[in-house]
């Protein structure tokens, strides 16, 4: 974990003492820099705190072809850095620092990083949701070594080798169809008969030479020595069980919210999505969500996006109303 980087006016605010902000936004993906550029705009004295590169999980997509005013898509990492630097240019200052725990103490808000506490009047939670894992013997063993979650990232080193792509929604099909700019051949392994992507994505995939389809298919261990060589599966409809030789496997299985450090303060759904009235707002008054963390029907990045305008506005209510502390 990197040290936590202060921008100079932030370090000055907390030097002399001059806490709580009004709003302190934990996560910079879209609906946190959103967020962030309209409270700014809104003359509201905001940070936003971020465990690690600004742009979120977006940035881990190779490209965007579904956000509007990009007819021919844009990479995710180019539109996170298109959101950030929009933000700073509207003057918000960026904390690099992981949130660990939330506090409400006389109606201010205290957020804790692993090396610094910040008090606040509102809050907007916008920590996202990150991969989940398939918990199969070998995963844990082999992550780095074979084992990947960011087929963007490590695409690059297996070139004209063999991999599997394990999921069968949109995030594994487009990064199935991204690697084989480099694969020799790409599985695409599905515990379902019927994949969950978009048909756009599902009839590129059966057009593409490289991909191959293994559905009604189950990963049991993921096995090698000093990296990954092969994969135990079950077909589910026979019950047989057979194996596979790779030199990588991809796991998009699914998301899992970002909430581990407010499940004591928070409401949150069976899932760990935290749950919000129609203004975003949460069970503390004060405290809002946006985007991927909370429970909705649609998790994208346009619909990030308007979380994030929409929870600032609520905070802006917030702030002027009676429940805000006033100091």
């Amino acid at each position: 974990m990197p040290t936590t980087k202060l921008e100079p006016k932030v370090a000055a605010i907390i030097k002399e003492g001059k806490m709580p902000f009004e709003l302190i936004i934990i996560g910079g993906g879209p609906a946190g820099l959103t967020a962030g550029i309209y409270a700014k705009r809104a003359g509201i004295d905001a940070i936003l705190i971020e465990k690690a590169l600004p742009g979120g999980l977006i940035t881990t997509t190779e490209l965007v072809e579904n956000y509007p005013g990009f007819p021919e898509g844009v990479s995710g990492m180019d539109l996170g850095q298109k959101l950030e630097d929009q933000a700073k240019k509207n003057g918000l200052d960026i904390i690099f620092g992981k949130a660990v725990k939330l506090e409400v103490k006389k109606g201010l808000k205290v957020v804790f990083t692993e090396e610094n506490s910040y008090s606040t009047k509102a809050v907007i939670i916008a920590t996202g949701s990150e991969p989940k894992k398939l918990g199969v013997p070998g995963e844990e063993d082999f992550i780095g070594k074979g084992v990947s979650y960011c087929a963007t990232c490590d695409g690059p080193f297996y070139k004209d080798k063999n991999v599997a792509v394990v999921g069968g929604g949109n995030g594994a099909l487009e990064e199935a169809l991204s690697l084989t700019k480099f694969a020799k051949l790409v599985t695409i392994i599905h515990r379902r008969k019927d994949l969950r992507a978009d048909k756009v994505l599902q009839d590129r995939a059966a057009s593409n030479p490289k991909i191959f389809m293994k559905l009604d298919t189950l990963v049991d261990e993921i096995k090698g020595d000093e990296k990954v060589r092969s994969l135990k599966l079950t077909d589910t409809s026979t019950n047989k069980q057979s194996s596979i030789n790779i030199d990588g496997v991809f796991i998009y299985s699914g998301l899992k919210p970002n909430t581990d450090f407010i499940k004591d303060t928070v409401k949150l759904d069976d899932n760990g999505h935290i749950l919000t009235d129609e203004k975003l707002a949460t069970n503390i008054p004060g405290v809002f969500a946006a985007g991927d963390v909370r429970k909705k029907i649609l998790r994208q990045v346009v619909t990030s996006v308007a979380d994030g305008a929409i929870a600032l506005n609520s905070v802006k209510e917030y702030l002027a109303s009676p429940l805000a502390p006033l100091q």
